[in-house]
């Protein structure tokens, strides 16, 4: 399916995932304090358990504070940038009452002195902070998962212009593994499934074989994906759909522009290309068959392999004509 404002939430979002929460109460707003998500958003439902990472239940336990709330009270925890100083008039975000709270500063301490004092308009107070109290400030778009104003240490490269044949021709070097032209999948076998329908191109989802059945097809379990009732999810799949698990050649230190990856995205991994290599391990990845960008962890990516003929290779860089 191609890739929309939901699909870029449930990225961000999933279980587990470290978000921050913003409060429609008129005393917290202006205000993000950070949490994890419990329970994510299922089918066309925008709720989201959270738990607060700071806040606390009223009473003797003090358990952490959860609470059931909108999509759009959550967003991503903004990159950690080291900055050791502030500007006069710039928009920041400063820690204070267990919380990120908007404001800009007013004035700049002297030399030798790192404070900065900062107002804030929705409360019209003004109060006194160190630099490593302070962040700037940034917002998040959601319909394209930036922050506005961009990062500062992302490094721009122009996405490759190719076609999905453009690829530097497959050499015996690149080969990983061999199996039989004729793979017979056995039950029990772990595989990958991909599918036909449109938007699904390029996405491989993981599964088990349960048994061979009539007409070439399989009836496989997948792993990640499961019914409207939260059941697993199995199906009859055509042989022709399903590979075998491909190898594990290792960890990589680092991707670079132009470089095929398959990136973990919607339960499932994903073909695309680096086109930004940004800092703190992370990357641009372009998707060509929806003409999407999305932003992703060095640990959400792995080597892209083809599964050709029976044998796996490594893909290569794609030419940048």
């Amino acid at each position: 399916m191609p890739i929309s404002c939901r699909d870029i939430a449930s990225h961000y979002f999933k279980k587990g995932a470290q978000i921050e929460i913003s409060s429609d109460d008129d005393d917290l707003n202006g205000s993000w304090f950070a949490g994890t998500v419990i329970r994510p958003p299922k089918g066309r439902s925008n709720k989201v358990l959270v738990e607060y990472a700071t806040l606390v239940e009223e009473g003797p336990d003090r358990r952490p504070l959860r609470e059931v709330l909108d999509l759009v009270q959550l967003r991503p925890p903004p990159p950690l940038e080291n900055r050791a100083a502030f500007k006069s008039d710039e928009f920041v975000d400063a820690y204070h009452d267990d919380g990120w709270w908007e404001g800009f500063i007013t004035q700049v301490a002297g030399p030798g002195r790192d404070t900065y004092k900062v107002f804030f308009p929705r409360s019209k107070e003004q109060m006194e902070f160190k630099a490593a109290q302070l962040r700037p400030h940034r917002d998040w778009v959601e319909e394209n998962g930036t922050w506005d104003p961009p990062l500062e240490e992302e490094e721009e490269e122009e996405k490759p212009n190719t076609t999905a044949d453009e690829k530097i021709p497959f050499s015996p070097e690149m080969e990983v593994n061999e199996d039989a032209i004729e793979h017979q999948f056995s039950p029990g076998e772990e595989v990958e499934v991909s599918f036909d329908d449109e938007g699904f191109e390029g996405s491989w989802y993981a599964a088990t074989v349960l048994k061979k059945i009539d007409g070439g097809k399989y009836l496989i379990e997948f792993q990640n994906l499961t019914n409207e009732d939260g059941t697993v999810l199995r199906e009859e799949i055509d042989g022709l759909q399903m590979r075998p698990q491909p190898p594990d050649i290792g960890l990589v230190d680092r991707f670079d522009v132009h470089e095929e990856v398959d990136v973990w995205f919607n339960d499932g991994w994903w073909a695309g290309t680096i086109s930004k290599v940004l800092k703190i391990e992370r990357y641009t990845v372009y998707f060509k068959n929806t003409d999407n960008e999305l932003k992703f962890e060095h640990s959400e990516l792995r080597v892209h392999q083809d599964w050709k003929n029976g044998k796996w290779y490594i893909a290569s860089k794609v030419l940048n004509r």
